[in-house]
């Protein structure tokens, strides 16, 4: 015989899933003092926009990432709005998206964030490296845990690929960890979906 759901599983499972959320995020908490060097400053206006993700040291979520583009969008209040897509396990995997906000941290030229995922804590996320023509960055931490190297294409030259590595190592990165994000556009629709 069949036990009915209890009506306290859902919540409970809710509360779970948001406490280990919680957990993951405190150990990216945005310290007061940024150790690694942010550039000197940064035009939002120009940052906005569409970024694909071309390598990274990937948290747990985007371990396994394909077509991962982060957007940004400048709200009136001066936060930055944040879309982060990506297909999980192959390019005609699942759609997954977060929607975390971005503040940047008074005092920095607008170099670094919070990067807020869960009320009430924010993640940092400094930017350590980006062109004269803001076509290619690249996102560090004071832990050196996690690393972004970001471009406006989906490929970029295999020289400035090993340049962004080079230049994670300068900030003290060990590049063990780092993935080359599979990126092929147009793409694809997702396994399953509906035309």
């Amino acid at each position: 015989m069949k036990r009915a759901p209890s009506q306290f599983a859902k919540p409970t499972i809710l509360l779970a899933a948001a406490f280990f959320t919680a957990l993951f995020v405190a150990g990216c908490a945005v310290s007061p003092n940024v150790t690694i060097r942010p550039v000197p400053q940064v035009d939002l206006q120009r940052f906005a926009g569409d970024w694909y993700v071309i390598g990274n040291i990937p948290t747990r979520p985007e371990r396994n990432a394909f077509n991962a583009v982060e957007s940004y969008t400048l709200q009136p209040d001066g936060k930055i709005a944040t879309r982060f897509r990506y297909r999980e396990g192959a390019f005609d995997g699942e759609l997954k998206t977060m929607n975390p906000v971005g503040t940047v941290v008074p005092g920095t030229n607008n170099a670094v964030w919070g990067m807020q995922f869960v009320w009430p804590i924010k993640a940092e996320y400094v930017i350590v490296d980006i062109d004269r023509d803001y076509q290619l960055t690249i996102i560090g931490r004071s832990d050196r845990d996690y690393a972004w190297i970001m471009a406006r294409t989906p490929q970029i030259s295999e020289a400035s690929y090993q340049m962004a590595v080079a230049r994670l190592k300068e900030l003290g990165y060990s590049v063990d960890n780092l993935r080359r994000v599979p990126q092929r556009w147009p793409e694809a629709p997702a396994a399953g979906a509906r035309p």
